[in-house]
């Protein structure tokens, strides 16, 4: 879901931007702060266990609207009671219940 949220944030964008992303999904921002994309084209989309990487379809989407934007990729601490990361928690709850 953290993978979507970013993609459809991205989209949204009509002209390229600075963008400060907050998402409290470690495996998100580490994969674009610790150059974890990087490694796995290099390892032609495996991880560190030699796996295929979960979701590179979406993976592929996320880095090429990345390459359109100057991204900073900002960790919040999950359920810490952050005000716009509860706000996004509840507007995905709803949505959720309305499809």
């Amino acid at each position: 879901m953290e993978l979507q949220a970013a993609i459809e944030a991205l989209k949204l964008l009509k002209e390229p931007c600075q963008v400060n992303l907050y998402s409290d999904s470690a495996y998100l921002v580490n994969a674009f702060n610790q150059n974890w994309l990087a490694s796995w084209q290099k390892r032609n989309w495996l991880n560190s266990k030699k796996e295929p990487v979960s979701n590179r379809d979406l993976w592929e989407e996320l880095l090429a609207l990345s390459q359109i934007h100057k991204i900073k990729w900002i960790k919040v601490k999950g359920h810490s009671n952050n005000q716009w990361n509860n706000r996004c928690d509840q507007l995905a709850t709803s949505a959720i219940k309305h499809s």
